[in-house]
Formats: structure tokens, sequence, C-alpha cells
């Protein structure tokens, strides 16, 4: 794979040199540039197209969660994505940065390797929550209620082993645990992942949970019974 490019977003330039530091030591990351403010990101990622955006929410002119938002927007295929930093550890934080479009959630301090792991999730594809934190997010939806309430389209159709990896996702099982429990290769699960991102037109495994929730899918989908092989999800 080659060297993944990446925008750090901060305004506190001692912040951004450190990151820079730290990912220098990397042979596989490049950082290709730097931005003070979510305005300045949403131009740099226009001009230097990185891979991963390491963006901060609290900074002048436009904040992380409107940056990333334009950003996300721009970039439909989820072609550059976005890792909040941020020294705020709340369901608030969380829930409004996935709702922006970013694709993981790493607190500041977070150990070094904590860092690189998150630009190599969300660069595969990933990401970077725990289930724990998907399983939050749930019954975070299930509270508020005005947050969805309407169907955004009309469903694509789903093969039944397609809705049963859905059903799995939606409770926040990785690739490895849902492979183990639908008694399938991993390879086969990662297929059957990517097939749902086209077909839901998501960019990872957290906004296949936003759009079920959005969607009336996910008391159906996290129910104790699971659909049989070849049904389709309810409409």
């Amino acid at each position: 794979m080659p060297q993944t490019r990446v925008l750090i977003v901060d305004d506190q330039p001692l912040v951004r040199q450190g990151i820079r530091a730290v990912l220098s030591v990397h042979p596989a990351i490049h950082v290709v540039g730097e931005a003070a403010d979510g305005a300045e990101a949403v131009r740099q990622v226009r001009a230097l197209r990185p891979d991963v955006v390491l963006m901060d929410i609290n900074m002048p002119r436009m904040n992380g969660l409107e940056a990333t938002r334009r950003i996300c927007e721009a970039e439909p295929e989820g072609a550059v994505k976005v890792v909040i930093l941020t020294m705020f550890d709340d369901d608030d934080h969380v829930f409004a940065a996935l709702r922006s479009g970013a694709s993981g959630f790493l607190l500041k301090d977070a150990p070094t390797e904590k860092l690189v792991e998150a630009i190599n999730e969300v660069r595969s594809g990933a990401a970077l929550l725990s289930p724990g934190v998907t399983r939050r997010l749930i019954a975070e939806f299930a509270r508020r209620p005005a947050f969805g309430g309407r169907v955004r389209r009309r469903l694509p159709d789903l093969t039944g082993r397609e809705w049963d990896v859905l059903r799995l996702l939606i409770q926040g099982y990785g690739n490895q645990e849902i492979a183990q429990a639908l008694v399938l290769g991993e390879s086969t699960v990662k297929s059957h992942v990517q097939h749902l991102y086209q077909k839901l037109g998501v960019r990872d495994r957290v906004h296949v949970v936003i759009f079920a929730y959005e969607n009336g899918l996910v008391h159906s989908a996290t129910s104790e019974t699971p659909p049989q092989v070849g049904e389709t999800h309810p409409r």
C-alpha cells in the first residue's frame, strides 16, 4: 500500500508540531500539510488531497465539526477520512463528530501507537470506535427520536447473507467476530461489508449504524431472532 497522506488540523502550533514529529518516524505515513482552523482545512483538503485528516474540534473561524461536514459532503465516496482529535471524551462530542461524517474519534492524550493505528484503520475503511461505543451510539439514537423518524431513500435490496452481516455490524461486531458467528472466512466477511457500504452509500461501519437508525432498522436488526438466509431486510 502506498504512503498514507495525512493533514493535521489544530489551532495550536505546538500540537501540530508534536503530531508531525510523532508521525515522521513511520515510513508508511506522510504528513502533507497542516491547517490552523477549519476553513483552512477545507481548502487544504482540496489542494493536497490527503487520505486522512486529523481534526481538532474547537478552533477559530470554523470549528472542526463544520469543517468535517464540509469535507465529507465534498467527498461522498469517502476518499478522505476524518479522525477527530479532542481532549473531551463525552457522548455529545462523539455523536456530533460522527454525524458530521467523521470515521474516528481519538483523545489527544492517546498513546502514539493508538494514533498510528487510527490512521491505518480509517484508511483501510474501518471506523475507529469500539463495540462499546457503537452500542452507546445505538442507545443514544433510541433515546433521541428527534434524530430520525424519516427514511432518507428507498432501501436497496440486500441478500440474506448481507442482512446477516448488517445485523451484526449494527450490534458492534468486528469482522473476526462476524466471521465466527456466521461461520465464514474473514475475507468473505470483508467482501460483504464492502458491498454493504456500496449499497447503503456509507463510508464505514459506524455510518452503517447511523443509516440503520435513520431508516428504522435498528430495532429489527438487533432483535434476538436473526433473519433466515435469503430473507431481505424489512421495508
